[in-house]
């Protein structure tokens, strides 16, 4: 694998009394994209937003263990949440672009962080709408709510409003489910796009998609990591039956 920019060590989280993941131990290759697997209510989304601690706005939620980003830990006393979260970035199941213009949902972040030249916000947003192949799309209606974007343009939006702030790791949490055929094929060709330039960890339920566009995979089962390695080997030959009988369909 790549040298990894995100490493978790021990990690254990709990809601309360329950026990949502178990001494979970991963390293995250830079520049590659990681897909987390395995059947619904195994922890992956849970794991996902351990990386750039959206964990800390639910109640309860107690943590253990060690997320490392570039070496430093991510829970450690002093460390700066805002300013996490613009570095790791994250796109959500559905679309969710605020109730703006397209323009004001990509420059929402810049404003957020203090940019007010007109010309550098302009030259952001239009990079950004590039960087989410959806500047030709929308280059004519800049002013338009962004909520009347078909679904996968949505999407992108979302895409391009975290590519404005400049993040190192994009999070995406099954970010095709609400997604056509077509329209996911999009999004995958968008992210395999912006794996050169980017980390890229995805939450999915989709084998097929996993073995598509990720180059590792990690599977999880009731909180516990049972397997990761490179997608392929992953998937044609895993070492725990657990794996095996999950890729092919026995259960889950």
């Amino acid at each position: 694998m790549a040298a990894p920019v995100i490493q978790i060590e021990n990690l254990n989280l709990h809601y309360g009394a329950f026990h949502a993941l178990k001494n979970v131990n991963l390293a995250i290759g830079a520049r590659e994209i990681t897909a987390l697997i395995g059947p619904s209510g195994c922890g992956k989304s849970t794991l996902l937003r351990c990386l750039n601690r959206m964990n800390d706005l639910v109640p309860g939620c107690r943590i253990e263990g060690a997320v490392r980003f570039e070496e430093k830990d991510l829970y450690a006393r002093g460390v700066d949440v805002c300013g996490l979260r613009k570095r790791i970035g994250m796109v959500f199941q559905r679309p969710n672009p605020f109730p703006l213009s397209v323009f004001e949902n990509v420059a929402f972040g810049l404003r957020v962080s203090g940019l007010t030249d007109r010309a550098s916000v302009n030259a952001v947003v239009e990079r950004s709408l590039r960087g989410a192949w959806l500047w030709d799309y929308v280059k004519d209606k800049l002013g338009a709510p962004a909520l009347e974007l078909p679904l996968d343009q949505q999407q992108r939006l979302c895409v391009a409003r975290v590519l404005a702030v400049e993040p190192e790791v994009i999070l995406m949490d099954e970010p095709c489910s609400a997604l056509d055929p077509i329209s996911t094929a999009k999004i995958e060709e968008l992210m395999l796009e912006l794996r050169a330039a980017y980390t890229i960890v995805i939450v999915t339920h989709n084998m097929q998609q996993a073995s598509r566009i990720s180059d590792r995979s990690a599977f999880m089962l009731m909180g516990e990591m049972i397997e990761a390695g490179g997608t392929l080997g992953l998937f044609t030959k895993p070492t725990d039956k657990r794996t095996e009988d999950y890729i092919t369909g026995r259960f889950g």
